[in-house]
């Protein structure tokens, strides 16, 4: 009985052993973002005293933000970064060079000044390299918020009120916002890369997870676009691989098909501590709903067709008395 115990202690913790060895990788989901952080890229660019900064930063083996090998290489990709401005909205396009004639956009960091001493800042990860648009921003912090409302902060597709970290304070948003800044444009290309640039094997994933999920605790992904403007200055000028897109066809299109539809619940809290509502009717509801509207018709049609019936009947009883009256008379 003893050697039956000991055995089974046996099999118990080789079992615990491989579960605990799958368990970094139960939430990788094989699309390249799996190795870019978005919210560590946020949290470069809020130490950063400048783009030029930043762009050095992402591209530090010591940061561990950027573990991207689009081009399979067996090489970090260099990102550039590259600026464009429309009065007070800016974005900061993340690009990685994939070979000599092709680039790929990772992400947009999209800023905008809307106060004397407020800007809110929204990092948007490249639906090419997360299999959809996926959009973070730094999470709320005592003495760092205001309340965001579409009528005081322009118009937002999709936004309902709440709370928007201002991000005036950080350097780098001072840095661009003043009067003598010029946009900065990356002058490195794949073939001209900075003396102080050495590339990297990329870390495997159960290595690179917790680096990644460290960044993640300070920041929130969201389902709001907050800057829509934003939106128009990127659409024109965003650049895609081929190479890329075809190498991740499969992994990106069974991402799509399988996600869950449901991903922002109602009423459901994310880091942060703030409350999102979803932004698409949910079937169920228009579902409830339909056969609630079914049920009261049908309730309406048959209580008129009982009135109906009651007064046929109460009209053939008139006709009747009325004739047996009649009759009553005759005789």
């Amino acid at each position: 009985m003893r050697h039956y115990f000991t055995a089974f202690l046996l099999c118990l913790g080789m079992t615990l052993t491989a579960s605990a060895q799958e368990t970094p990788e139960q939430d990788s989901t094989g699309l390249p973002g799996d190795n870019f952080s978005l919210q560590g890229a946020l949290d470069l660019f809020k130490q950063s005293a400048s783009p030029e900064a930043f762009e050095k930063l992402l591209n530090s083996p010591d940061s561990k933000v950027n573990n991207l090998d689009l081009n399979e290489d067996g090489n970090t990709d260099y990102i550039r970064v590259i600026n464009k401005k429309d009065n007070d909205v800016q974005v900061f396009i993340l690009q990685a060079l994939v070979s000599s004639t092709e680039s790929q956009d990772v992400a947009v960091i999209e800023l905008q000044k809307n106060g004397d001493n407020n800007a809110i800042i929204q990092i948007v990860g490249d639906a090419d390299i997360y299999g959809e648009s996926v959009i973070a921003e730094p999470a709320a912090e005592e003495g760092n918020a205001f309340n965001y409302t579409p009528a005081t902060h322009g118009p937002s597709a999709y936004s309902p009120e709440g709370i928007v970290v201002n991000v005036w304070l950080w350097p780098c948003v001072r840095f661009v916002y003043a009067p003598a800044y010029t946009v900065w444009v990356s002058p490195w290309t794949w073939v001209s890369h900075p003396v102080w640039y050495r590339p990297w094997r990329p870390l495997p994933w159960h290595v690179y997870r917790p680096v990644r999920y460290a960044y993640a605790r300070r920041y929130v992904v969201v389902p709001v676009y907050r800057i829509p403007p934003a939106r128009v200055i990127y659409r024109p000028v965003r650049t895609t691989s081929v190479t890329v897109i075809n190498r991740n066809r499969v992994v990106v299109n069974n991402y799509r098909t399988t996600r869950r539809t449901d991903r922002y619940t109602p009423n459901r809290t994310y880091s942060g501590g703030r409350q999102y509502q979803s932004y698409a009717p949910a079937r169920a509801d228009r579902g409830n709903a339909t056969d609630r509207g079914a049920r009261m018709d049908r309730s309406t049609r048959v209580d008129r067709t009982t009135r109906n019936n009651d007064r046929s009947g109460e009209r053939a009883g008139r006709r009747a008395a009325g004739k047996r009256k009649r009759a009553d008379r005759g005789n």
